[in-house]
């Protein structure tokens, strides 16, 4: 869809969102725990014989520093059970707000993760997903490039891997 940026007062095109269709933990599922999960747009269960794994679909919005546009992405979080049970219970109450405790649950390709990066997760049914934000106080580059900005280049980078044009 174009449009005139209101900030540049240039014609622009949304650049699309970075999704991800599933937590990254599920597409390491063996045959057996695949048939104990379930998936959806928003939701995923991981059962297994020692643990269950509960995931929300989230939204983080990327800061780009030299651009009129922010990069979007749909990842997902871990939350813990009570969580994940009050979040479910309120799913369709749009008045319903919360703020969680997440592990960040969708590894980005520009990045390595050796572990899981904590974040909050801000719950207002009334616009939509969940938003999600990074601990600031975790020291990791996607946590730095997530509070800082990333490049016009560099998001456009992205876009293009996403889309198989790199």
């Amino acid at each position: 869809m174009k449009y005139i940026c209101e900030c540049c007062g240039e014609e622009r095109e949304d650049w699309p969102a970075i999704a991800y269709n599933a937590p990254v933990f599920y597409s390491d599922l063996n045959e057996e725990d695949a048939g104990n999960s379930e998936l959806t747009s928003d939701l995923c269960i991981i059962e297994n014989q020692e643990y269950t794994y509960l995931f929300i679909r989230t939204v983080m919005v990327q800061e780009v520093s030299d651009s009129c546009q922010d990069l979007e992405y749909g990842i997902w979080v871990s939350l813990s059970e009570k969580s994940f049970n009050e979040y479910v219970e309120n799913y369709n109450n749009k008045a319903f707000e919360a703020e969680y405790f997440g592990w960040l649950s969708t590894y980005l390709p520009d990045y390595d993760f050796e572990e899981s990066i904590p974040t909050t997760v801000v719950v207002n049914n009334n616009i939509g997903r969940p938003f999600v934000f990074p601990h600031q106080s975790y020291e990791h580059p996607f946590v730095h490039d997530f509070y800082n900005g990333i490049t016009k280049i560099e998001a456009e980078k992205r876009i293009n891997r996403i889309l198989n044009k790199e």
